[in-house]
């Protein structure tokens, strides 16, 4: 069982999990995101796992991604349930919908991943600066030597659509 520490808990990932396992693996390796495609219908999937949800098969393969997009949607914890977050609130977990696939296989599934907003500094981003619309893209926290979290940070771009937020 692999085991790494991360704001003071250890995110346990069992020596069974192999999709969960290569995923970090790869995203520590190279910094980049790495998600896995279908080899039947070509169609990337998140979380990663064995079968394909479209088209059920059980080929497949890593396929790098450039790990923009922009926030789909977000929730703003106020209430950290874990200590190490205690600190960090309030901060946004956000929803984001990669550049890579949009609008397909229809237009409501699309490649989403979920992670938390940072700043550069892996620090959470203020609540004011969140917003659905807002470009962005990956970052990787290095917490062992086989072991990356892929995180979010906001980019200068122009906001995808229409721009809105938790009224405040």
């Amino acid at each position: 069982m692999a085991s790494v520490e991360y704001r003071g808990m250890n995110l346990v990932i069992p020596e069974n999990d192999s999709e969960w396992r290569e995923h970090f693996k790869l995203a520590r390796t190279n910094h980049r995101l790495m998600l896995r495609a279908c080899k039947a219908c070509g169609l990337m999937r998140y979380p990663p796992s064995h079968g394909c949800p479209w088209c059920m098969s059980l080929e497949w393969e890593w396929k790098p991604v450039s790990g923009r997009g922009h926030i789909y949607s977000y929730e703003v914890v106020h209430h950290a349930i874990q200590p190490g977050f205690k600190e960090w609130t309030p901060y946004a977990v956000v929803l984001v919908e990669l550049d890579e696939q949009r609008g397909t296989p229809t237009p409501d599934e699309a490649l989403r991943v979920i992670a938390n907003l940072v700043t550069p500094e892996f620090r959470p981003e203020p609540e004011p600066n969140v917003a659905i619309g807002k470009q962005v893209r990956v970052v990787f926290q290095d917490l062992a030597p086989d072991f990356a979290l892929p995180q979010f940070t906001l980019t200068d771009e122009p906001p995808e659509g229409r721009v809105w937020r938790f009224p405040g």
